[in-house]
């Protein structure tokens, strides 16, 4: 897989998660993709206050990402 494989695959498991978090008041950007194993997120709106946020990231998030690319090791959120 390319690198701009990866990154539309990732994409597409931010679109499927995204709406969940807007029902929330809050949303998620892809801020970087480190060495085809690290991705950097921000949880943005309400989800940066939430505090269940951790844990959307590692259930959700990082759930999701793996689905769609099974050789990301970690999702970590950046704040703002």
């Amino acid at each position: 897989m390319t690198s701009e494989e990866l990154k539309l695959n990732i994409e597409k498991a931010l679109d499927e998660i995204r709406p969940f978090l807007q029902s929330d008041g809050g949303d998620i950007s892809l801020l970087a993709i480190e060495d085809d194993k690290l991705v950097k997120v921000q949880l943005e709106g309400a989800c940066t206050s939430c505090s269940v946020n951790q844990m959307t990231l590692k259930s959700g998030v990082e759930m999701t990402i793996k689905k769609y690319a099974p050789q990301i090791e970690r999702v970590i959120n950046i704040e703002a």
